[in-house]
């Protein structure tokens, strides 16, 4: 189904993109310091290799999401241009 990316569930999934991301930074934040310290432990290290992780699978979930809706509205451009056009 698509959608003109003005209704309830575009704005949903814009707003659940942005924290997402948001957390995504906030995640980086904390690892930094873990990751530099000489004395993060395998279990330190570990726990913030899966939160980085999961952050990523959802950047990059977000990324594709945000990838197909420009491909869709530029195939609807496209094609209201034919209409008009052709």
């Amino acid at each position: 189904m698509q959608t003109d990316g003005h209704g309830y569930v575009s704005r949903l999934a814009d707003e659940m993109e942005a924290v997402q991301l948001s957390m995504g930074a906030e995640v980086l934040d904390c690892a930094k310091p873990i990751i530099a310290a000489a004395g993060s432990t395998v279990a330190e290290l570990r726990f913030i290799a899966v939160r980085l992780a999961e952050c990523l699978t959802d950047a990059l979930r977000v990324a594709e999401s945000r990838g197909m809706r420009l491909r869709c509205a530029e195939m609807a451009a496209e094609s209201a241009g034919q209409a008009v056009n052709g």
